[in-house]
């Protein structure tokens, strides 16, 4: 559990850096924001999605590997 949670942070504080030097704004859009266009809006949802869920794959994965290496034993069996 609490790999999820600082896989989440990790997350969070990567795509805050990709989001900044894709846009030069410090914060994403809002989904309802009247100040962004919906092709920016939808860009950084897109982009928050593929960040979270490659951190998301990283953390699991390298959890089971630990798991695997402390064991002998594979996660799913």
């Amino acid at each position: 559990m609490l790999m999820s949670v600082l896989g989440g942070m990790l997350a969070g504080m990567l795509f805050k850096r990709v989001w900044r030097g894709v846009s030069g704004d410090e914060e994403a859009p809002e989904a309802t924001s009247p100040d962004h266009s919906t092709r920016e809006v939808l860009l950084a949802a897109l982009l928050q999605g593929a960040i979270f869920g490659l951190v998301k794959a990283s953390v699991d994965r390298a959890g089971a590997k630990g798991y695997k290496k402390v064991t002998g034993k594979n996660l799913d069996n």
